[in-house]
């Protein structure tokens, strides 16, 4: 079974080693001490091991299905057929050798898919968020970011060059206002518009599935900074291939391409890929190569990364992902209604057992988006995560330091290939949970901790003996 196969390799990762160091340099025994800290925790990160097919998936990245269709596979190596001479590695960085014609042409039809005048690849999303934000942001410049923007922001904004950096409570148009106001009014540069404001957003928020409030965070940048020295990069990482016409992602469905100054794709989640796809004009593009240390200093993206990318954005010009698009709305749409439904569910809700945000006004929503966060009380995220696990359903916990403290949450991610079923088998099994720990907490029954997680706690005794 999958669940022992965790388990064992849990029981592994979590082992304290800082005792085993002490005839090792000391280089080595301060970094088991700093690992130790994480496994008393019991939160150590390891290199999991794959499921196999028996495994119900609600985690990984394939949500339109492009890899576990075999579409993606079927034309990527169509396209490397097309190109039967091509070279394995770019030789250089994009402002030397680097630079060839394949990847130029690649970049222009992207740019041309998504309305806007030119493209940048970059090797994986992370480094084009820290791409961007270190390389166009100036001395005496200011971001401003959403709290819950992704690692890859912060790493941005860490190195970044500008002197303020300001985080605004997530999705609140009001704490945007005040921030924006308080830099104008305090910095007569803002208000002169000598010094520029990049303000960072994501689409979708890879924790918690909502959406940005983009149209309003907009206006109310144009009506503060008239002068237009604020501008946005909106990260749309999870919005790609779920969002939009032809999986334009948010800023493509609303129609603001000529608004929005930065978008940042990435092409190894809905697209089956891998790389970053920074959308821009002419200006951005020059600074990046001018600015950005981690666009000057690397290669350029070999061919049959950008082969991949471009396969990707093919299968979006289709009408079977749009097909795969809808699949995996109507999927979610199942989850909340079959939860909403369930006799066990209201109790578990008003008991603070479990909670899911995004099934609040659900039905009034355009759209939905692909996570789905199942937010439990702390320390029960481990709990439920290894309800689903002994279930054959595999969906991942979160806590901190990866979301906020007390945000604790399985996160729940749907795919065109989960069938009706499997909806139906994990909306159950999280209500049969949430079942077992309302009797634990009324003490009903004898356990404290529920049955899954304690057979679990005797295979991982097991392993450690």
């Amino acid at each position: 079974m999958y669940a022992d196969v965790i388990v064992q390799h849990y029981a592994e990762t979590q082992r304290l080693r800082g005792h085993l160091m002490k005839n090792e340099p000391a280089f080595y025994r301060n970094m088991e001490q700093a690992l130790d800290s994480r496994r008393q925790q019991q939160y150590l990160l390891g290199l999991k091991p794959r499921w196999d097919e028996s495994v119900v998936d609600f985690t990984t990245d394939d949500t339109i299905s492009l890899t576990k269709s075999g579409r993606m596979r079927e034309m990527f190596l169509k396209e490397l057929a097309d190109h039967p001479d091509f070279d394995v590695s770019s030789c250089g960085s994009r402002v030397q050798y680097g630079n060839y014609e394949y990847l130029n042409q690649v970049e222009q039809e992207i740019a041309d898919f998504h309305g806007k005048e030119t493209v940048y690849i970059t090797p994986s999303g992370f480094g084009a968020n820290v791409a961007v934000i270190s390389g166009i942001t100036m001395p005496g410049d200011a971001i401003v970011y959403d709290e819950l923007v992704h690692a890859s922001t912060h790493e941005g904004i860490h190195i970044s060059l500008a002197e303020h950096k300001v985080g605004f409570r997530h999705n609140d148009p009001d704490a945007l206002r005040e921030v924006l106001t308080n830099l104008k009014n305090t910095q007569p540069a803002f208000a002169k518009g000598t010094k520029s404001i990049l303000i960072c957003v994501e689409s979708t928020y890879s924790m918690d599935g909502d959406v940005c409030p983009l149209q309003e965070l907009l206006n109310i940048s144009k009506e503060v900074f008239p002068l237009g020295n604020a501008q946005f990069l909106v990260d749309e990482a999870h919005s790609l291939g779920n969002i939009g016409p032809n999986g334009k992602g948010l800023v493509g469905m609303l129609g603001l391409q000529n608004e929005i100054a930065v978008l940042v794709f990435t092409a190894s989640k809905a697209m089956a890929s891998i790389g970053g796809v920074i959308v821009c004009n002419k200006t951005i593009r020059s600074m990046l190569l001018n600015f950005a240390r981690s666009v000057l200093f690397s290669s350029a993206p070999p061919f049959p990364m950008v082969a991949a990318i471009r396969s990707g954005y093919k299968l979006l010009m289709t009408e079977e992902t749009q097909r795969a698009q809808q699949r995996v709305q109507d999927r979610v749409a199942q989850f909340f209604t079959t939860m909403a439904s369930h006799p066990i569910w209201d109790e578990a809700n008003e008991t603070g057992i479990l909670s899911i945000p995004l099934m609040n006004d659900w039905e009034d929503r355009e759209y939905l988006t692909q996570i789905v966060a199942v937010r439990t009380q702390p320390g029960h995220e481990r709990f439920l995560f290894f309800h689903l696990l002994t279930n054959g359903i595999n969906a991942y916990p979160m806590a901190f330091p990866v979301v906020a403290k007390g945000q604790t949450r399985v996160r729940l991610v749907f795919h065109a290939h989960n069938t009706p079923e499997q909806v139906d088998k994990v909306a159950n099994a999280i209500c049969d949970f949430a079942a077992e720990m309302i009797e634990i907490k009324h003490g009903k029954s004898e356990n404290t901790i529920p049955k899954a997680t304690r057979q679990l706690y005797a295979l991982q005794a097991a392993a450690r003996a």
